[in-house]
């Protein structure tokens, strides 16, 4: 029961749990903070919000077994959240139990929320409301064709990426460049240049036949409806949050608000939820399967739960060598 991160270091060691989701990073991250004096942080896009409980498959505090857990409620329905911001907000926590000595352990299916928190990506300040809005305004006006033909003269390198169709990620160049002075293109390549802060132990879950993993989804979504998630959709509506919040888009979500607002039936928004989380799992897997230095821990027929908590156990041993 001691953490791993005993003497100080400039660059630390942390412990990523990654994979699919229904795949047991929980359950993993848990185990492993129970054995190693652990925190975790969670890393998944949609257990950011409050009330939104079940249809995310968020931790219990029973599941949560009295280990720390961070980023978790931490804004309403309504707000959008981006990527700076959960960085924003992760860092500190997660700079804060190193500092205790603690063992951070980072887990969760949203990748680019994962490497970019653990390679501490310097994102571009966000600028004042009115900035953006004015430039909205303008766009609409104008057409976009204006507004990238204007990139194209402030940032070559970052137009040359965009297209007509990229409205938010062209306004947004131009956004940081009006107030910055520093085009996206500049930004990036400084950051780029930051040596890395953390060390991770990347472990990945995944199961074989893939057959096993989509049994794990199905029955999560039944799951998710006997415990009430299509009541938890309505008094999330009840309560005003827009039926178009980005929330309210994702997976588990969208497909039950078009039920309970008339396109369709509940059983067949069940089975919209069932083909999509199965499509989501195959989009993490090709994410985190770009990553090298993945340790993947893949569970086959006949195989539980222990015996990859005990392959687990090993590479945490072996990491703190």
């Amino acid at each position: 029961m001691t953490a791993f991160l005993e003497e100080a270091s400039p660059v630390q060691k942390i412990i990523c749990i990654a994979g699919p989701t229904a795949s047991g990073k929980t359950a993993l991250a848990v185990e492993l903070a129970k054995e190693f004096d652990g925190e975790v942080i969670s890393c998944d896009s949609m257990q950011l919000y409050r009330r939104m409980d079940i249809g995310t498959a968020k931790p219990t505090l029973e599941e949560q077994q009295g280990i720390p857990h961070y980023m978790l409620d931490v804004a309403e329905p309504d707000e959008d959240f981006s990527v700076s911001r959960y960085c924003e907000m992760a860092t500190p926590i997660l700079d804060d139990i190193l500092a205790r000595g603690k063992t951070a352990i980072i887990a969760g299916g949203t990748g680019l929320y994962m490497d970019s928190l653990i390679r501490g990506n310097t994102f571009a300040p966000y600028p004042s409301t009115g900035a953006r809005e004015r430039l909205e305004k303008e766009a609409d006006e104008v057409g976009m064709d204006v507004m990238l033909t204007r990139l194209q003269a402030i940032d070559p390198d970052a137009a040359a990426k965009l297209h007509l169709a990229d409205r938010k990620r062209i306004l947004r160049a131009l956004e940081v460049f009006e107030e910055t002075g520093e085009t996206i293109t500049a930004h990036n390549l400084r950051t780029q240049a930051i040596p890395p802060r953390y060390q991770p132990l990347w472990i990945g879950l995944d199961f074989d036949p893939r057959q096993a993993l989509y049994q794990r989804i199905d029955l999560r979504v039944s799951l998710m409806l006997e415990q009430g998630l299509v009541e938890e959709i309505r008094a999330l509506l009840s309560s005003g949050i827009p039926a178009k919040a980005t929330s309210l888009q994702a997976i588990g979500y969208k497909e039950f608000v078009a039920a309970l607002e008339g396109y369709g039936t509940v059983e067949a928004a069940a089975e919209e939820v069932r083909k999509a989380s199965r499509h989501y799992a195959k989009r993490q897997l090709t994410w985190f399967r770009r990553n090298p230095d993945m340790n993947w821990l893949v569970r086959h027929p006949g195989e539980d739960f222990s015996e990859i908590l005990a392959q687990a156990r090993q590479l945490v041993r072996q990491f703190d060598k």
